[in-house]
Protein backbone atom coordinates (compact mmCIF):
# COMPACT_ATOMS: atom_id res chain seq x y z
CA UNK A 1 0.00 0.00 0.00
CA UNK A 2 1.17 3.56 -1.19
CA UNK A 3 -0.16 4.97 1.84
CA UNK A 4 2.07 4.37 4.55
CA UNK A 5 5.37 5.01 1.85
CA UNK A 6 3.61 8.53 1.43
CA UNK A 7 3.26 8.80 5.33
CA UNK A 8 7.12 8.17 6.26
CA UNK A 9 7.79 10.67 3.19
CA UNK A 10 6.25 13.46 4.84
CA UNK A 11 8.70 13.14 7.38
CA UNK A 12 11.72 12.94 5.14
CA UNK A 13 13.72 16.44 5.08
CA UNK A 14 15.34 14.88 1.77
CA UNK A 15 11.65 14.44 0.19
CA UNK A 16 10.53 17.71 1.82
CA UNK A 17 13.35 19.32 0.11
CA UNK A 18 12.54 17.28 -3.43
CA UNK A 19 8.95 18.21 -3.45
CA UNK A 20 8.98 21.57 -2.47
CA UNK A 21 11.60 22.38 -5.15
CA UNK A 22 9.41 20.82 -7.98
CA UNK A 23 8.21 23.76 -10.36
CA UNK A 24 4.71 21.84 -10.37
CA UNK A 25 4.22 21.73 -6.54
CA UNK A 26 2.65 24.90 -6.12
CA UNK A 27 -0.04 24.66 -8.88
CA UNK A 28 -0.75 20.95 -7.25
CA UNK A 29 -0.52 22.46 -3.51
CA UNK A 30 -3.08 25.07 -4.28
CA UNK A 31 -5.86 22.62 -4.94
CA UNK A 32 -5.70 22.10 -1.14
CA UNK A 33 -4.34 25.23 0.35
CA UNK A 34 -5.64 28.17 -1.03
CA UNK A 35 -3.19 30.95 0.70
CA UNK A 36 -0.20 30.93 2.17
CA UNK A 37 -1.62 33.63 5.28
CA UNK A 38 -4.97 35.37 6.36
CA UNK A 39 -5.05 38.02 3.27
CA UNK A 40 -5.33 35.44 1.34
CA UNK A 41 -7.89 33.05 2.91
CA UNK A 42 -10.44 36.16 3.67
CA UNK A 43 -11.46 36.26 0.16
CA UNK A 44 -12.04 32.43 -0.02
CA UNK A 45 -14.02 32.49 3.07
CA UNK A 46 -16.14 35.24 1.74
CA UNK A 47 -16.56 33.10 -2.05
CA UNK A 48 -17.33 29.57 0.07
CA UNK A 49 -19.67 31.29 2.73
CA UNK A 50 -21.35 32.94 -0.46
CA UNK A 51 -22.21 29.90 -2.16
CA UNK A 52 -23.77 28.48 1.02
CA UNK A 53 -20.68 26.67 2.57
CA UNK A 54 -19.63 26.50 6.59
CA UNK A 55 -15.86 26.40 6.86
CA UNK A 56 -13.65 24.97 9.45
CA UNK A 57 -9.74 26.86 9.13
CA UNK A 58 -6.84 25.35 10.03
CA UNK A 59 -3.37 27.60 9.78
CA UNK A 60 -1.01 24.11 8.89
CA UNK A 61 2.49 23.73 11.03
CA UNK A 62 2.59 20.96 13.24
CA UNK A 63 6.54 21.09 13.63
CA UNK A 64 7.31 22.95 16.74
CA UNK A 65 10.19 22.94 18.82
CA UNK A 66 10.14 25.68 20.72
CA UNK A 67 7.78 27.57 23.59
CA UNK A 68 8.10 30.62 21.39
CA UNK A 69 7.11 28.91 17.87
CA UNK A 70 3.71 27.45 19.78
CA UNK A 71 3.03 31.37 21.18
CA UNK A 72 3.52 32.50 17.57
CA UNK A 73 1.20 29.79 15.94
CA UNK A 74 -1.11 30.83 18.58
CA UNK A 75 -1.13 34.32 17.44
CA UNK A 76 -1.19 33.41 14.18
CA UNK A 77 -4.81 31.90 15.06
CA UNK A 78 -5.57 35.22 17.19
CA UNK A 79 -5.30 36.85 13.71
CA UNK A 80 -7.32 34.64 12.19
CA UNK A 81 -10.19 35.44 14.34
CA UNK A 82 -9.98 39.68 14.17
CA UNK A 83 -10.19 39.19 10.45
CA UNK A 84 -13.34 36.87 10.68
CA UNK A 85 -15.13 39.22 13.43
CA UNK A 86 -16.04 41.91 10.59
CA UNK A 87 -17.07 39.00 8.72
CA UNK A 88 -19.87 38.33 11.35
CA UNK A 89 -20.47 34.54 9.88
CA UNK A 90 -20.57 33.18 13.56
CA UNK A 91 -20.20 29.20 13.53
CA UNK A 92 -20.38 29.23 10.20
CA UNK A 93 -16.76 29.95 10.12
CA UNK A 94 -15.10 28.16 12.55
CA UNK A 95 -11.41 26.82 13.21
CA UNK A 96 -9.68 23.81 13.93
CA UNK A 97 -6.37 23.39 15.81
CA UNK A 98 -3.61 20.85 16.20
CA UNK A 99 -2.01 21.04 19.65
CA UNK A 100 1.19 20.08 18.10
CA UNK A 101 1.15 23.49 17.10
CA UNK A 102 0.99 24.83 20.28
CA UNK A 103 3.52 22.93 22.21
CA UNK A 104 2.15 20.10 23.38
CA UNK A 105 5.39 17.50 22.07
CA UNK A 106 7.55 20.06 23.82
CA UNK A 107 8.67 19.74 27.41
CA UNK A 108 5.60 20.59 29.92
CA UNK A 109 4.13 20.32 26.74
CA UNK A 110 0.32 19.36 28.23
CA UNK A 111 -0.10 22.52 29.97
CA UNK A 112 1.68 24.58 27.39
CA UNK A 113 -0.67 23.06 24.49
CA UNK A 114 -3.94 24.23 27.21
CA UNK A 115 -2.20 27.46 27.86
CA UNK A 116 -1.38 28.66 24.04
CA UNK A 117 -5.09 27.49 22.95
CA UNK A 118 -7.55 28.45 25.45
CA UNK A 119 -7.09 31.96 24.37
CA UNK A 120 -7.57 30.89 20.99
CA UNK A 121 -11.01 29.31 22.29
CA UNK A 122 -11.86 32.37 24.04
CA UNK A 123 -11.34 34.55 20.99
CA UNK A 124 -13.35 32.47 19.09
CA UNK A 125 -16.11 32.34 21.48
CA UNK A 126 -16.50 36.18 21.61
CA UNK A 127 -16.94 36.42 17.71
CA UNK A 128 -19.75 33.64 18.46
CA UNK A 129 -17.69 31.18 16.75
CA UNK A 130 -16.13 27.65 17.91
CA UNK A 131 -12.80 25.60 18.24
CA UNK A 132 -12.17 22.29 17.07
CA UNK A 133 -9.42 20.15 18.37
CA UNK A 134 -8.16 17.89 15.45
CA UNK A 135 -6.55 14.66 16.62
CA UNK A 136 -2.93 13.75 15.37
CA UNK A 137 -0.93 10.40 16.29
CA UNK A 138 -2.40 7.89 18.76
CA UNK A 139 0.17 9.26 21.73
CA UNK A 140 -1.19 12.38 21.55
CA UNK A 141 -4.94 11.29 22.51
CA UNK A 142 -5.12 11.15 26.20
CA UNK A 143 -3.28 14.58 26.36
CA UNK A 144 -6.03 16.25 23.71
CA UNK A 145 -9.04 14.64 24.98
CA UNK A 146 -8.27 16.19 28.56
CA UNK A 147 -7.84 19.49 27.00
CA UNK A 148 -10.75 18.75 25.55
CA UNK A 149 -12.44 18.36 28.81
CA UNK A 150 -10.88 20.83 30.34
CA UNK A 151 -12.01 23.82 27.98
CA UNK A 152 -15.36 22.41 27.66
CA UNK A 153 -16.22 23.61 31.50
CA UNK A 154 -16.24 26.69 30.44
CA UNK A 155 -16.64 26.63 26.32
CA UNK A 156 -18.60 23.50 26.15
CA UNK A 157 -19.36 24.17 21.96
CA UNK A 158 -15.54 23.02 21.93
CA UNK A 159 -15.59 20.31 19.77
CA UNK A 160 -12.86 17.05 18.82
CA UNK A 161 -12.17 14.76 16.61
CA UNK A 162 -12.06 11.09 16.49
CA UNK A 163 -10.45 8.26 13.94
CA UNK A 164 -12.15 5.06 13.41
CA UNK A 165 -8.57 3.29 12.17
CA UNK A 166 -8.07 2.62 15.90
CA UNK A 167 -9.45 0.59 18.03
CA UNK A 168 -10.28 2.84 21.34
CA UNK A 169 -12.29 5.37 19.09
CA UNK A 170 -15.84 3.12 19.84
CA UNK A 171 -15.36 3.59 23.38
CA UNK A 172 -14.40 7.18 23.02
CA UNK A 173 -17.40 7.92 20.58
CA UNK A 174 -19.64 6.53 23.54
CA UNK A 175 -18.20 8.68 25.99
CA UNK A 176 -18.61 11.85 23.87
CA UNK A 177 -22.03 11.05 22.36
CA UNK A 178 -23.55 11.14 26.16
CA UNK A 179 -21.86 14.89 26.66
CA UNK A 180 -23.48 17.03 24.31
CA UNK A 181 -20.18 17.46 22.49
CA UNK A 182 -19.50 18.36 18.96
CA UNK A 183 -17.40 15.78 17.13
CA UNK A 184 -16.07 15.36 13.63
CA UNK A 185 -15.36 11.34 12.91
CA UNK A 186 -12.84 10.76 9.82
CA UNK A 187 -11.11 7.50 8.96
CA UNK A 188 -7.74 8.89 10.18
CA UNK A 189 -4.22 9.80 7.98
CA UNK A 190 -1.42 9.04 10.22
CA UNK A 191 0.52 5.43 10.17
CA UNK A 192 -0.37 3.82 13.37
CA UNK A 193 0.89 0.22 14.46
CA UNK A 194 -1.72 -2.54 13.93
CA UNK A 195 -1.31 -2.95 17.67
CA UNK A 196 -3.58 -0.08 17.88
CA UNK A 197 -5.33 0.63 14.83
CA UNK A 198 -6.79 -1.44 11.74
CA UNK A 199 -4.93 -1.60 8.53
CA UNK A 200 -7.49 -3.14 6.45
CA UNK A 201 -9.87 -0.45 4.72
CA UNK A 202 -12.53 -2.79 5.15
CA UNK A 203 -12.35 -3.06 8.28
CA UNK A 204 -11.89 0.78 8.75
CA UNK A 205 -15.23 1.39 7.01
CA UNK A 206 -16.90 -0.76 9.02
CA UNK A 207 -15.63 0.49 12.41
CA UNK A 208 -16.44 4.31 10.73
CA UNK A 209 -20.16 3.34 10.32
CA UNK A 210 -20.41 1.51 13.74
CA UNK A 211 -19.08 4.66 15.08
CA UNK A 212 -20.96 6.87 13.53
CA UNK A 213 -24.65 4.93 14.45
CA UNK A 214 -23.39 5.66 18.03
CA UNK A 215 -23.06 9.57 17.34
CA UNK A 216 -26.00 9.52 15.56
CA UNK A 217 -28.18 7.73 18.72
CA UNK A 218 -25.75 10.00 21.09
CA UNK A 219 -27.23 13.53 22.55
CA UNK A 220 -23.52 15.18 20.54
CA UNK A 221 -23.51 16.81 17.53
CA UNK A 222 -22.10 14.76 14.53
CA UNK A 223 -19.87 16.00 11.94
CA UNK A 224 -18.92 13.48 9.37
CA UNK A 225 -15.47 13.95 7.87
CA UNK A 226 -15.91 11.34 4.72
CA UNK A 227 -15.51 12.38 0.63
CA UNK A 228 -16.46 8.49 0.54
CA UNK A 229 -19.82 8.48 -1.41
CA UNK A 230 -21.11 5.32 0.42
CA UNK A 231 -20.20 6.69 3.82
CA UNK A 232 -21.94 9.51 3.04
CA UNK A 233 -25.36 7.81 1.80
CA UNK A 234 -25.00 6.13 5.12
CA UNK A 235 -24.63 9.00 7.11
CA UNK A 236 -28.03 10.62 6.03
CA UNK A 237 -29.75 7.44 6.39
CA UNK A 238 -28.40 7.14 9.60
CA UNK A 239 -29.36 10.77 10.70
CA UNK A 240 -32.74 9.63 9.30
CA UNK A 241 -33.18 6.61 11.22
CA UNK A 242 -32.32 8.88 14.36
CA UNK A 243 -34.64 11.21 13.89
CA UNK A 244 -32.35 13.85 13.39
CA UNK A 245 -33.00 16.95 11.95
CA UNK A 246 -30.83 18.93 8.84
CA UNK A 247 -29.34 21.22 11.65
CA UNK A 248 -28.67 18.56 13.72
CA UNK A 249 -25.53 17.04 12.33
CA UNK A 250 -22.91 18.42 9.05
CA UNK A 251 -20.63 16.94 6.33
CA UNK A 252 -17.14 18.40 6.64
CA UNK A 253 -15.19 17.33 3.25
CA UNK A 254 -11.56 18.97 2.69
CA UNK A 255 -11.18 22.37 0.16
CA UNK A 256 -10.63 21.36 -2.98
CA UNK A 257 -11.56 17.57 -3.11
CA UNK A 258 -15.22 16.86 -4.37
CA UNK A 259 -16.16 20.30 -4.67
CA UNK A 260 -18.80 19.72 -6.84
CA UNK A 261 -19.93 17.63 -4.02
CA UNK A 262 -20.53 20.45 -1.37
CA UNK A 263 -22.06 22.31 -3.53
CA UNK A 264 -24.80 19.29 -3.78
CA UNK A 265 -25.29 18.37 -0.46
CA UNK A 266 -25.18 22.46 0.68
CA UNK A 267 -27.98 22.75 -1.94
CA UNK A 268 -30.40 19.76 -0.40
CA UNK A 269 -30.18 21.57 2.63
CA UNK A 270 -27.39 19.96 4.59
CA UNK A 271 -24.82 22.07 6.46
CA UNK A 272 -21.39 21.34 4.55
CA UNK A 273 -18.44 22.52 6.48
CA UNK A 274 -15.03 22.53 3.93
CA UNK A 275 -12.08 22.21 5.99
CA UNK A 276 -9.54 24.89 4.81
CA UNK A 277 -5.70 25.15 5.32
CA UNK A 278 -3.88 27.58 4.78
CA UNK A 279 -0.04 28.87 5.54
CA UNK A 280 3.70 28.43 4.54
CA UNK A 281 4.39 24.89 6.58
CA UNK A 282 2.30 23.23 4.67
CA UNK A 283 4.36 20.18 3.68
CA UNK A 284 3.12 17.37 5.69
CA UNK A 285 -0.84 18.75 5.49
CA UNK A 286 0.18 18.18 1.69
CA UNK A 287 1.50 14.41 2.05
CA UNK A 288 -1.33 13.40 4.24
CA UNK A 289 -3.78 14.75 1.85
CA UNK A 290 -1.63 12.38 -1.11
CA UNK A 291 -1.98 8.96 1.51
CA UNK A 292 -5.24 9.36 2.23
CA UNK A 293 -6.51 9.51 -1.24
CA UNK A 294 -5.14 7.51 -4.44
CA UNK A 295 -7.14 10.22 -6.50
CA UNK A 296 -5.00 12.95 -4.65
CA UNK A 297 -1.32 10.66 -5.52
CA UNK A 298 -2.63 9.96 -9.34
CA UNK A 299 -3.65 13.62 -9.50
CA UNK A 300 -0.20 14.86 -8.19
CA UNK A 301 1.88 12.32 -9.93
CA UNK A 302 -0.06 12.91 -13.63
CA UNK A 303 0.60 16.99 -12.87
CA UNK A 304 4.20 15.80 -12.23
CA UNK A 305 4.76 13.92 -15.17
CA UNK A 306 3.36 16.87 -17.87
CA UNK A 307 4.28 20.16 -15.88
CA UNK A 308 7.35 19.20 -14.23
Amino acid sequence: MLGPVILAASRSDRMRRLISAAPVTKQVVDRFIPGEDVDDIVPVVRDLADNGLELTMDVVGEDITSPAQAAAARDAYLELVDRLKPLELGTRAEMSVKLSMFGQALEGGHELALTNVRPVVEAAAEIGTTVTLDAEDHTTLDSMFAIHEELRKDFPQTGCVIQAYLFRTEADARRLAASGSRVRLVKGAYKEPASVAYQDKQEIDRAYVRILRTLMEGKGYPMIGSHDPRLIAIGQELAHQAGRKLDEYEFQMLYGIRTDEHLRLAAEGHRMRVYTAYGTDWYGYFMRRLAEKPANLRFFARSMLTKG
